[in-house]
């Protein structure tokens, strides 16, 4: 099925194929499966089309964790390092 225009690489559809794959494994492919994407596509659209696809998928599954993951909005950045962030604010 590759050549799929949700999953060009089949990506996720091999993730679920793998057998006891981890987390971290599923965040590597799906970095790897977003950058590959096409950036004319809402992220968030794509990822919920995935989710429907693997629908039949257990919920529990590290993917299919990852998808849900994928949803959720990113923290606010913070501050990191440098001289202002070592000083006293007054």
């Amino acid at each position: 099925m590759k050549g799929d225009p949700l999953d060009p690489a089949g990506l996720i559809r091999e993730a679920y194929r793998i057998p006891e794959i981890t987390a971290r494994d599923c965040r590597v492919i799906f970095l790897d499966w977003a950058m590959k994407g096409d950036a004319a596509f809402d992220l968030r659209e794509r990822v919920k089309a995935l989710l429907t696809r693997y629908a039949d998928q257990p919920v529990d599954h590290p993917m299919t964790q990852t998808l849900l993951a994928g949803l959720q909005d990113a923290p606010p950045p913070r501050r990191r390092g440098g001289r202002a962030g070592r000083t006293d604010r007054v």
